[in-house]
């Protein structure tokens, strides 16, 4: 769970309650031990590790000429770091298991042509893309199965770690405008997490009917 959002998950924590098996966990992916923590517990809480799915992501974009280093690493570190991260907590507990699916959120910008101002953060989704794709043809055993899905626009709150005001306006525009709801990229996740074992969805895209 990334720190400052625990609000948003009071509801898993209340259906948890109800009877359902949920737990929560408070994470910083660009710490290791942090996703070595969140491995842990949920073993601990449910005897193994079915599915991870890396899905932190921010996009302080900006044009290149503003020179926005901090903003450059920052992507690196979340965006990049923070699936490799996941990739070394999960891997070696799959590997025992015989089984697991690593999942990622990429993103649209990193499959086409790249638009001004979003030139690193473009980058650091085609990294993990190609992450991915290093690790399936190194999973070809049949133990893992990796799926990476790249959405549109979907209404969440990326455009909140976007520094520069008019960009940030512009996207939650666009979001408001076209944007579908988390639940759909939720939906292609749970379909290819289903698919029979003999089955990977490599990747996957998902974006609203209307966006161009």
């Amino acid at each position: 769970m990334p720190p400052g959002r625990s609000h948003r998950y009071a509801p898993v924590r209340a259906r948890g309650e109800e009877g359902s098996r949920a737990a929560t966990c408070v994470v910083d992916v660009t710490k290791a031990e942090d996703l070595q923590r969140l491995v842990s517990t949920t073993i601990d809480q449910y005897g193994r590790l079915d599915v991870l799915v890396n899905n932190a992501s921010i996009a302080p974009i900006s044009p290149l000429a503003d020179l926005d280093t901090e903003g450059w690493s920052a992507m690196i570190d979340v965006n990049l770091r923070g699936m490799l991260n996941g990739v070394a907590a999960a891997l070696p507990v799959f590997r025992e298991q015989g089984s697991g699916h690593l999942v990622s959120i990429v993103s649209v910008a990193g499959l086409y042509g790249v638009s001004p101002t979003m030139a690193v953060y473009a980058a650091t989704k085609n990294a993990v893309r190609t992450v991915h794709e290093g690790l399936r043809t190194e999973s070809t055993d049949g133990v893992v199965r990796t799926t990476a899905i790249s959405p549109g626009y979907i209404r969440t709150d990326l455009a909140d770690s976007m520094a520069e005001p008019h960009i940030r306006e512009q996207t939650r525009q666009a979001m408001d405008a076209v944007g579908i709801p988390p639940s759909a990229v939720a939906r292609t996740v749970a379909f290819a997490v289903e698919q029979p074992a003999d089955v990977e969805i490599g990747e996957i895209s998902v974006r609203p009917t209307v966006q161009a």
